[in-house]
């Protein structure tokens, strides 16, 4: 019996670091390619001597695709290219394709300029991986090679996320990404259609988790931020550059508009430029309010934000910060903590999830609240935008997978959700470990035919009946009034069509069979009547019959 195996490199019940191999009909294919920010040694790449222990990738890969230009997802890329060694072609959005290379060359910057650490790649080995790169839009089917082919669905999250579907014959699996399925202030949520795969690879970050309404997090987060202005503190928000980060400015903004707030808002610099070119340049992806009002009002350009400089952070009186990166682990972020965390007038809120290993993980300690003997107030408010519990389930009853299995989350609470998808569902789930191979058996023969209705065909694949209708004009000379006209025409059409079922409905209209007529007079002259025909096209043949008879005229002796 055929089957799919599907190995994590990275993010096997863990967070960080997503690398998943899959191998389904005689091919194989890398899904994302990231690095773990808890590491600082050879721990933070995937461990690709899985695939092999000597040589390049290229023989043994047929494509790479990446989700989305998170480093947890793409941070490993230019490394597993360049130098393990991988030719063949990588696939991400058009976002996705603009954004990493940027993010990529931040983060080695950190890493290599001022941390000065070695075996790490450079600014030459991303341009060289990024020319690798094959962009994909969504709901295009992109052909690999003859067998494979894939095709990409809108995974909310960050501007350019994707769920990925492959297939290889009969054989398909999905694979998520990280996704939301909460629409928010600037994009949509994930979808994707009844595609029923063999396998659907779930991110699972909030695997027990089902949140508060984001109106009540979002009144939560503005009384805390104004609570310590108005105490003369400063707020420290770490975030990575887009994202989150624009979700919060957006409400800050709209906030301080409201409240007419004179505390100065900062973000780090140059990340508010870049981020709102990419979202101007790539506003079909943002939700539907801001592609509606963006001639009239780009929500990008803040009035109350401004750019950050590092002296700033000795500046006496209230400020708001949103610095990077989102974890703390590093950068402008973990500098300014440091200086503002001896202060408790100062509060640092974390909006996102923080992998282990990490400062930010370490200051949050698994509490929703810290409180540092003389030290400044650390709150966690979860702005993450991943699909808590809820979510996942809702996706997995979009898309009905024969099999699920979860990746990119804690070992405990995956295992939670994995009773509960069996449980509900009915299915197989699993979560295998890094490095551990989860084989699930597909069975390619021809599903059993059964003969139904339209309307069951189209309640079992959740579709709505569309009906398509012909329409045609016909002009009359009448002198009598419209009502008076469309009562001729009903007793002219009586005494010509036997055998039809013939109506005369209280809504002002005549229908033979699935036919409708409507009447009314001419603006230009009362006696020209415009009479409107409308049929379904398996009357087609009718309504013909009727257009060629009205335009005939209605005989004189009719009353």
């Amino acid at each position: 019996m055929p089957e799919i195996k599907v190995t994590p490199l990275g993010a096997g019940q863990d967070v960080g670091r997503s690398c998943i191999l899959v191998s389904i009909g005689g091919k194989n294919i890398m899904l994302d390619c990231g690095m773990h920010m808890g590491y600082n040694d050879d721990r933070r790449f995937p461990d690709f001597s899985y695939i092999t222990q000597n040589g390049r990738l290229t023989e043994f890969l047929d494509c790479v695709i990446i989700s989305h230009f998170h480093l947890d997802h793409c941070g490993a890329l230019p490394f597993m290219s360049e130098m393990v060694g991988y030719d063949g072609p990588i696939y991400m959005t058009h976002p996705t394709k603009a954004i990493c290379p940027i993010l990529l060359e931040d983060f080695r910057k950190i890493t290599v300029d001022k941390k000065g650490e070695t075996n790490f790649f450079t600014s030459q080995m991303i341009k060289d991986c990024m020319k690798k790169v094959v962009p994909l839009n969504l709901h295009q089917t992109v052909q690999v090679d003859d067998e494979l082919e894939i095709k990409a669905y809108y995974a909310g999250h960050v501007l350019g996320a994707a769920m990925v579907q492959i297939k290889v014959g009969s054989e398909s699996v999905v694979y998520t990404g990280d996704y939301n399925m909460t629409p928010d202030r600037h994009l949509g949520a994930a979808w994707i259609d009844k595609c029923r795969p063999d396998i659907l690879i779930s991110e699972s970050t909030y695997a027990t988790t089902i949140r508060d309404s984001k109106r009540c997090r979002e009144r939560d987060f503005l009384k805390k931020v104004h609570e310590s202005i108005e105490r003369g503190g400063k707020v420290l928000i770490p975030v990575f550059a887009l994202g989150r980060a624009q979700e919060l400015c957006i409400l800050l903004e709209t906030f301080w508009e409201r409240m007419n707030l004179k505390a100065p808002i900062y973000f780090s610099t140059g990340l508010t430029e870049k981020a709102n070119h990419y979202y101007k340049l790539f506003i079909t992806w943002t939700n539907q309010k801001i592609r509606k009002t963006f001639v009239q009002r780009n929500m990008f350009e803040f009035k109350h934000i401004k750019a950050f400089d590092r002296s700033y952070a000795d500046n006496p009186g209230p400020m708001v910060v949103f610095a990077t990166p989102g974890m703390l682990h590093a950068g402008q972020s973990l500098q300014i903590f440091k200086k503002w965390a001896g202060n408790e007038k100062n509060m640092v809120i974390m909006p996102g999830y923080c992998v282990q290993g990490t400062i930010g993980h370490k200051i949050l300690n698994g509490q929703r609240k810290l409180e540092m003997e003389g030290r400044s107030t650390v709150e966690y408010m979860s702005f993450s935008a991943h699909a808590d519990a809820k979510g996942i389930m809702q996706l997995i009853r979009m898309a009905e997978p024969r099999n699920m299995l979860l990746v990119h989350g804690e070992a405990v609470k995956m295992e939670f959700l994995k009773g509960k998808i069996e449980q509900e569902f009915s299915i197989d789930c699993h979560m295998p470990a890094n490095g551990e191979t989860a084989t699930v058996t597909t069975n390619p023969s021809v599903p059993s035919l059964k003969l139904v209705s339209s309307e069951q065909a189209l309640k079992e694949l959740g579709l709505n009946e569309h009906q398509l209708r012909f329409t045609c004009r016909v002009q009359l000379q009448d002198p009598h009034s419209d009502p008076d006209t469309l009562n001729r025409i009903y007793t002219h059409l009586k005494s010509v069509l036997k055998g039809y079922t013939i109506q005369h409905l209280p809504d002002g209209t005549v229908m033979v069979e699935s036919i409708v007529i409507k009447v009314s007079s001419s603006a230009e002259d009362p006696n020209t009547k415009v009479l409107l025909l409308s049929w379904s096209y398996q009357d087609e043949d009718l309504g013909s019959f009727l257009s060629t008879l009205l335009k005939k005229g209605l005989p004189s002796g009719l009353c």
